[in-house]
């Protein structure tokens, strides 16, 4: 039988969805992770999408986000089939509504990674072409560059 914590648990849950994001943002950028630090990757990562599922303050963004973030640790693990789960929740997500294009242009950068990742060159080409003609409508050129530079790298 579940107590309740000594805690705030609101607190808790902001406290983890940002801390284990940040966590698997390094080790994304971690050059030579060891095989102990993949699987923490994984974990950090789903950790944080879980920790925002249970804020009252998690928007359709914050899921996006999440949601992208894991398929970039399953694509860079070479795990095609959870790169390409995760991708289709991003992309369902970010087109309900209310995400901003920079959002949902890396919602079809993380579809054209996990396809190339399966070898499916056709799928590649369709999901860059929609990354890149939603890049065209980003206000920000910053964030245009952010993206159309992520989309080069999949070539």
């Amino acid at each position: 039988m579940a107590t309740e914590p000594d805690f705030d648990l609101d607190t808790a849950h902001q406290y983890f969805s940002k801390e284990c994001f940040n966590r698997a943002w390094e080790l994304i950028d971690k050059a030579g992770r060891s095989p102990q630090e993949d699987e923490e990757i994984i974990l950090a990562c789903l950790a944080s999408l879980w920790h925002w599922t249970q804020r009252e303050d998690c928007s359709l963004t914050n899921l996006s986000i999440g949601y992208w973030q894991v398929s970039r640790v399953y694509a860079l693990l070479n795990q095609a089939e959870n790169a390409r789960r995760y991708a289709h929740l991003c992309l369902d997500i970010s087109l309900e509504g209310g995400v901003l294009p920079f959002y949902l242009g890396y919602a079809y950068e993380a579809l054209a990674r996990a396809e190339a990742l399966a070898g499916d060159h056709a799928q590649v080409e369709k999901y860059l072409a929609e990354a890149q003609r939603i890049a065209a409508t980003i206000p920000n050129p910053q964030d245009r560059d952010q993206l159309l530079e992520d989309l080069e790298a999949i070539h």
